[in-house]
């Protein structure tokens, strides 16, 4: 078990997990929804699964800080392509003490493709397009009450941060990057049609579950091209193991997003104006910051 490797990256994977809650206003969806569906659209188009792997993965950790600041919208702000790509190098760089030097190599030499990068709108497969819209069914327990939580989020929300999660640790788990994240990504492909119910839904399906999963699935694997099926296929039976290193990397990103995501919503829940105040310079220092805190003085909101 990679304990120094996983250590390292887990506060990364926690900013990257908020591109969960990142909306800009182009989009009715998630910044992790449309890399999602950004992903299974060049898939179906043929594009080259490592390269796509490697893009994303980029792009999230660049957004990690940046949020919905891309390589399009910079250079719609008047960035030059090189300019762009600088401004995302300095995101990711906030980074490099948190992955491995091969895995950060390969998301910099990512980011002029990135910054160069159009919107493109071509369609994602209809079973994306209903993982975005699927919610997740959170945490469940036989025979306890769900405990709920808002907003939910969807399907296409957590396979895009296994998918990423996976890519980033594979070099930890001796992985190839490109499996861990395709495995990520295809992972919940029968809940496109499946309402998600959890553990304790699961557990009523009983002995029908296994059948219902494996049918749903094969339908929407032969909706995809032929390749991409074939490697899909070989890469989902891994999810019942934990030997395979591509296994591996992925079991440990779908754990850490599942625990990531519950905390998530205990720290909103515990949320204080302190916090936004002095551990995150709510009112941070600027030309006029002096002004700011007068009035907040003078109204005594601070």
């Amino acid at each position: 078990m990679p304990r120094d490797a996983l250590r390292a990256a887990a506060p990364l994977l926690r900013e990257v997990g908020d591109l969960k809650r990142v909306r800009t206003a182009d989009s009715t969806v998630s910044m992790a929804e449309r890399a999602f569906l950004r992903s299974w659209a060049a898939l179906v188009r043929g594009a080259d699964p490592g390269r796509i792997a490697t893009l994303e993965c980029a792009a999230a950790v660049a957004g990690a800080r940046l949020a919905g600041v891309d390589g399009p919208v910079l250079r719609q702000c008047g960035l030059t392509a090189s300019e762009a790509a600088a401004v995302l190098a300095r995101s990711v760089g906030r980074h490099a003490g948190r992955l491995d030097a091969v895995t950060l190599g390969r998301l910099r030499e990512a980011l002029p493709r990135l910054a160069a990068a159009e919107r493109h709108g071509a369609p994602a497969p209809r079973f994306a397009v209903d993982l975005c819209a699927q919610p997740r069914a959170g945490a469940t327990r036989p025979d306890h009450p769900r405990l709920m939580v808002e907003p939910p989020e969807s399907h296409g929300d957590h396979c895009w941060a296994v998918a990423v999660y996976g890519g980033l640790l594979a070099e930890a788990f001796g992985a190839d990057p490109t499996d861990a994240f395709l495995l990520g990504l295809a992972h919940h492909l029968h809940n496109a049609v499946l309402p998600d119910a959890g553990f304790a839904g699961e557990e009523l399906l009983g002995e029908h579950l296994p059948g219902i999963t494996a049918r749903l699935t094969d339908r929407r694997l032969a909706a995809l091209p032929g390749p991409l099926a074939s490697r899909l296929t070989g890469l989902l039976a891994l999810r019942e193991e934990a030997v395979h290193p591509a296994a591996r990397a992925f079991h440990a990103a779908d754990v850490l997003d599942r625990v990531l995501q519950v905390h998530h919503h205990a720290r909103a829940a515990a949320f204080t104006a302190e916090q936004a105040l002095d551990d995150l310079d709510l009112v941070h220092p600027c030309a006029v910051s002096g002004f700011h805190r007068a009035v907040l003085a003078a109204t005594e909101a601070a």
